[in-house]
């Protein structure tokens, strides 16, 4: 067992050697080639559903934890998946972008397309028995839910991510589906009021997948990937992403003016500390060469994303949680 391993992959999706891969435990190995520091988003995503559950007043914790277990779990196959198709596309040769930020584990030689697959089908198969089992529980809506999720893991990296519609997947995967269908799955009811509420987080999740195709848009301009920043150009992918974080903060603070969330929420201003940071990269293209001392290059654009979006999606669940205290004392 190697902790230190387990929280550095959590924090960060760490360079590693083959030499280094052969000592690690097989929890290690599986949190580098799933990229586990994004998974994260996922579990805010349904962590959101739940407490919004939990305000209303119809909380389960079973269904709490088979939800994020089986949503995780579907995230880190898409991951796999994600790279197993871009290494038989042949799309992660001659020191793509892909290759450069982390460890392709097939791609660069870690693992082999036979254990890359094994490990697909074993996260695969635990996502698909929680699933199942709330499928069992919930009915038809559940398995239209269950279904349309595994149509986006199977087919997010082609062709959607190929014909501009990787970023509008997103937002449809961690808005209705993630967070309305947590929220379904735990109380038994489909409100698209939650949808809306899980909005602002679903477009925080959209500006990192936006900023790490801006990041690579010559790349995979080269290799015919036309994903949307590829289709509309560099100039408008940035205001783009603009627009959304300005959303973000623009559907809370409307959601606190007509009620459905308490004044507690306007605590996700206090992302805004790296609001202008972000915003001041985003009025720049992205550099041709690291300038001193940045981390992380060739991550740019998504790094900025990621952490605007990860201290906004932390305060968010915060500000859910002060919500709820909130109603449960004084509106109860």
């Amino acid at each position: 067992m190697n902790v230190a391993m387990w929280l550095k992959a959590l924090r960060i999706i760490p360079r590693i050697n083959k030499e280094e891969w052969d000592r690690l435990d097989i929890i290690s190995r599986w949190l580098i080639s799933t990229r586990a520091a994004v998974l994260i988003m996922t579990f805010i995503s349904a962590t959101i559903g739940g407490l919004l559950a939990a305000r209303d007043g119809l909380f389960n914790w079973l269904y709490w934890l088979l939800v994020v277990i089986g949503l995780v779990f579907a995230h880190a196959l898409n991951n796999l998946l994600n790279d197993l198709t871009d290494y038989d596309r042949g799309v992660d040769r001659d020191n793509y972008f892909r290759t450069q930020y982390g460890p392709q584990a097939i791609q660069q030689g870690l693992m082999t397309r036979r254990q890359m697959l094994t490990y697909a089908a074993i996260t695969g198969l635990i996502a698909l028995a929680a699933g199942a089992y709330l499928v069992w529980m919930r009915g038809w809506l559940a398995l239209v839910l269950l279904a349309l999720g595994a149509f986006f893991v199977f087919f997010y990296t082609w062709p959607l991510k190929y014909i501009g519609l990787g970023e509008i997947a997103v937002i449809i995967v961690w808005g209705p589906l993630m967070i309305g269908g947590s929220y379904f799955i735990i109380t038994g009811h489909w409100d698209w009021m939650v949808v809306l509420a899980g909005l602002p987080y679903a477009l925080g999740t959209t500006t990192v997948i936006y900023g790490k195709h801006i990041d690579k848009l010559e790349g995979d301009k080269e290799k015919g990937i036309h994903t949307l920043p590829v289709i509309i150009g560099d100039r408008a992918a940035r205001a783009s992403i603009k627009v959304m974080i300005v959303l973000m903060y623009l559907l809370v603070i409307g959601l606190v003016v007509i009620g459905y969330f308490s004044p507690f929420m306007l605590i996700v201003l206090g992302a805004l500390t790296l609001f202008m940071p972000t915003w001041k990269m985003l009025s720049q293209p992205r550099p041709s060469q690291p300038p001193a001392g940045a981390e992380g290059w060739p991550l740019w654009f998504v790094g900025a994303a990621f952490v605007h979006n990860r201290r906004y999606g932390l305060l968010f669940l915060l500000g859910l949680i002060l919500d709820f205290v909130y109603r449960l004392v004084f509106l109860r």
